[in-house]
C-alpha cells in the first residue's frame, strides 16, 4: 500500500483528508505535529512530533491539509526545508477527472466536486467538498475554494485567494492574489489583488488586506 505523510494535523480539515486517502487505497505513515495545541488526526500513534523526522519519514510524499493559503504555503515551506521533496496531489475517487486536466504538486481536491476539463491548478490548490469548477479554469499556486463555491468558466484566481463557501463567480471573471471573496458572495466582475468582496452582486469592501485570515501568499 502506498503511504503518505500529512504535514500539520492541527486543522478539522485532516479528518475529510483521511477520508479521501482511505476512499484511494492510501495509508498515513505518520502525522507531524508542526504546531503544539490540539491535533486531529484520527490515529495518535501515528503523531510525530518535527524533532523526531527520520529520512525514512522524509522519503514519504507529504500533503498539507490546512485551508487557509498562507498557512499551507507555511507549512509547505516547512515541510521542504525539513527535508520532504514530494508534494502529494490528491483527488478524492468520488471525483471524475477530466482527460484534459494539469496540474502541480500538492493539489487536494474533497469529496463531490465537480471538475471541468482544459483546467490548470497551481500548485498546493486547495478544492472543498461540493465544489464546482468550470471548464478552462486558471487557478494559481495556494488558492483555496470552500465547500459548494461555483466557479463558471474561463475562471482566473490568483495566488492565495480564497473563495468562500457557496460563492457562485460568473464566467471569465478575473481574481487577484490574495482577493477573498465572502460567502454566499455572487461575483460578477474583476476582483482586484488584496481586496475583499462580499454580497450578491459582490461589492469591494476592503482593500489592502493581507489575505484570508490575514496571512499573506508570496
Amino acid at each position: 500500500m502506498q503511504e503518505v505523510v500529512i504535514y500539520g494535523i492541527g486543522s478539522p480539515i485532516v479528518v475529510d483528508v483521511e477520508e479521501s486517502l482511505f476512499r484511494a487505497g492510501i495509508g498515513v505513515y505518520a502525522g507531524v505535529q508542526n504546531r503544539p495545541g490540539e491535533t486531529f488526526l484520527s490515529n495518535t500513534a501515528l503523531i510525530i512530533q518535527p524533532d523526531a523526522v527520520t529520512d525514512q519519514i522524509r522519503a514519504c510524499p507529504f500533503l498539507v491539509p490546512m485551508f487557509t493559503p498562507g498557512n499551507r504555503q507555511t507549512a509547505a515551506t516547512e515541510a521542504q526545508q525539513m527535508g520532504f521533496r514530494q508534494a502529494f496531489s490528491l483527488i478524492d475517487p468520488s471525483v471524475a477527472v477530466p482527460r484534459a486536466i494539469s496540474f502541480e504538486p500538492g493539489l487536494y481536491v474533497n469529496a463531490g466536486c465537480s471538475l471541468g476539463a482544459a483546467s490548470e491548478f497551481g500548485q498546493f490548490v486547495f478544492i472543498n467538498r461540493g465544489a464546482s469548477v468550470g471548464h478552462n479554469a486558471h487557478f494559481k499556486a495556494f488558492v483555496s475554494i470552500g465547500p459548494g463555491a461555483v466557479i463558471a468558466g474561463s475562471v482566473t484566481i490568483g495566488k492565495g485567494s480564497m473563495v468562500g463557501a457557496g460563492a457562485v463567480v460568473l464566467p471569465k471573471v478575473v481574481i487577484g492574489d490574495n482577493a477573498v471573496i465572502g460567502a454566499g458572495a455572487v461575483v460578477t466582475h474583476n476582483v482586484a489583488d488584496h481586496c475583499m468582496v462580499i454580497g450578491n452582486p459582490a461589492r469591494v469592501v476592503k482593500t489592502g488586506i493581507s489575505g484570508y485570515n490575514g496571512a499573506t501568499v508570496i
